[in-house]
């Protein structure tokens, strides 16, 4: 019983035989405890080339091979094994096919897997400080592993998708974007690619052909130009919906924001006394309290936000307008919600408030995609949550260095749901 057990430990090496075990302690140069398999070939098994995989009776000359196996117990572990050079009818001189070892790898096959298992939840740099082999090492054996399980991109890889949405997200300091598209059915990532252009876009519409491209129905996104231009190019036929968070985001800013300060320098010439001044510090400091919703703030909050709106018109507008704004995509019915347009950028006009009045005429041309989310009720907020996911692979990582490399990673890490 024990020796079986022994010999499962040992492992089994298909093609030789354990003949030797070699144990190293610490010292000298020895950081750490090894054990040393020795392998002889077995006479009666069959040697086959490594190219073609036909078996070879002609060996050309043997040499010695070193190579790391998984750890046995806390002892390093390393084969020491005879492989052969064979000549092969076929495709001449070449090594003999190893079954447990991989072609110009210097560990098996089981050690490559299990590095490959552990990086897919720890960073690179820990797997290889474990193990104690070069990062780079780790990441090919990683990315070698992800390309396996996740295919290749192809046309029909992509078959039966219908509904897209598009964002980006920040992959580096200083404004760096990377864009990220997502089948909103089954929430699979399916493309990751540096940049917020249209040239970020088009390889993925190339991937998909004609004939994909004519399947999608709509594309979900925020109001970036270079988005919707490459859809309307490649995929004519689909509604572009714009996004309520991204719409409001940026009223917030254009309007709210600007209204705010506006109103804040406008009683600062003013100059007047104390109570002048600790109204300008009230409005100053009020912009995260306009921008929440009234069902994220408390009864204090509340009380002090109605103050602020009934003190100043200007402000109390662009609040309520914000608001009234969000109902466009609560509509079900395209003419209810034209209808809820007309009558909102008629009294975003009416008001003379210039930064909602210069936020209305812009969002005119945008419309369509607002409403088209009465019939493909789509929003980015699915990617604002794998967006963080992303970013704890950034941070788990403190960065990468290769894009290709992380964008593998962010597709195995959302393979979507069947």
């Amino acid at each position: 019983m024990a020796s079986d057990w022994i010999r499962k430990l040992l492992g089994e090496w298909e093609g030789f035989e354990v003949i030797d075990v070699e144990q190293k302690p610490v010292g000298g140069r020895q950081p750490v405890p090894e054990i040393v398999l020795h392998l002889r070939a077995l006479p009666d098994h069959p040697k086959r080339c490594s190219q073609c995989g036909e078996p070879v009776s002609e060996v050309h000359d043997v040499t010695e091979r070193r190579v790391r196996d998984l750890p046995i117990l806390d002892h390093e572990t390393w084969i020491v094994f005879p492989r052969a050079r064979v000549r092969c009818p076929r495709c001449g001189t070449t090594v003999e096919a190893v079954p447990w070892l991989d072609k110009y790898q210097r560990m098996t096959k089981r050690l490559a897997e299990k590095i490959a298992r552990l990086a897919m939840v720890l960073p690179v740099a820990h797997v290889a400080s474990w193990f104690g082999v070069h990062w780079e090492t780790v990441k090919q054996l990683h990315r070698r592993a992800l390309e396996a399980q996740l295919g290749p991109l192809t046309a029909e890889s992509l078959r039966g998708v219908r509904l897209l949405v598009v964002d980006e997200f920040a992959i580096q300091k200083g404004h760096r974007y990377a864009t990220v598209i997502v089948d909103a059915e089954t929430k699979r990532v399916l493309w990751v690619a540096r940049g917020r252009d249209r040239a970020a876009l088009r390889p993925f519409f190339d991937l998909l052909g004609t004939d994909g491209c004519a399947s999608i129905e709509a594309v979900a996104m925020d109001m970036h130009a270079a988005y919707g231009e490459e859809v309307r190019a490649n995929c004519p036929g689909a509604a572009i919906v714009y996004d309520l968070y991204h719409v409001v985001a940026k009223y917030g800013r254009e309007v709210i924001d600007r209204v705010r300060v506006d109103e804040a320098n406008r009683i600062a010439r003013a100059d007047g006394p104390g109570p002048v001044r600790e109204a300008r510090r009230v409005i100053k400091g009020a912009r995260w309290l306009l921008l929440k919703n009234r069902t994220n703030i408390t009864r204090a909050e509340s009380v002090r936000l109605d103050e602020l709106l009934e003190a100043n018109e200007s402000l109390f507008i662009v609040y309520v307008l914000k608001d009234d704004l969000k109902q466009i995509w609560r509509c079900s019915d395209p003419e209810t919600a034209e209808r809820f347009w007309h009558a909102w950028y008629r009294r975003a006009l009416a008001s003379g408030v210039a930064p909602l009045v210069r936020f209305a005429k812009l969002l005119a041309p945008y419309v369509p995609g607002i409403i088209a989310h009465c019939r493909y009720p789509l929003h980015t907020g699915l990617v604002e949550g794998i967006n963080n996911k992303i970013k704890v692979l950034k941070r788990m990582a403190y960065g990468y260095r290769d894009d290709a490399y992380f964008f593998l990673r962010i597709r195995a890490a959302f393979p979507g749901i069947p």
